[in-house]
């Protein structure tokens, strides 16, 4: 159970107190008073909790809309990654190749492969499949 109010708590004893100086005639007045401003404490309460809720849920839709960017940007940035691994396996093979021969170029390429198969496997069928348990709806 919530913590009493003590604000309404004050409220409820003066009004009692303003019963017994005023006398029995004054008690619907000061009930009706009382229940106006209990009424008026709980729509501000009910305000304030759908104001957050409104709130949190746009939150929600932004944070949700976010999520879904990267699957529907996800082709791009790995055609783009690829793309700029290719443009600088140039000057690395030329690197590779005149600093060690072969071995160098192996080795450049290795790691130009490599590269590009972690970034494959980062985005592939596993974090696919967790993210679609994670949101079954944006499946």
């Amino acid at each position: 159970m919530k913590a009493p109010d003590h604000e309404l708590a004050k409220e409820l004893d003066a009004t009692l107190s303003a019963r017994r100086d005023l006398g029995a005639e004054y008690e619907q007045a000061l009930i009706e008073s009382f229940l106006e401003k209990l009424d008026q404490r709980m729509e501000a309460t009910v305000d304030r909790r759908v104001r957050r809720e409104v709130a949190e849920q746009q939150i929600g839709a932004v944070r949700g809309s976010r999520s879904a960017e990267p699957a529907l940007t996800g082709f791009g940035e790995r055609f783009g990654f690829a793309v700029v691994s290719l443009v600088l396996a140039i000057p690395l093979s030329g690197i590779g190749a005149g600093a060690a021969g072969l071995g160098g170029l192996m080795t450049v390429w290795a790691g130009i492969v490599g590269v590009n198969v972690a970034q494959t496997l980062r985005d592939g069928p596993i974090r696919r499949r967790r993210e679609a348990r994670e949101h079954p709806l944006d499946a």
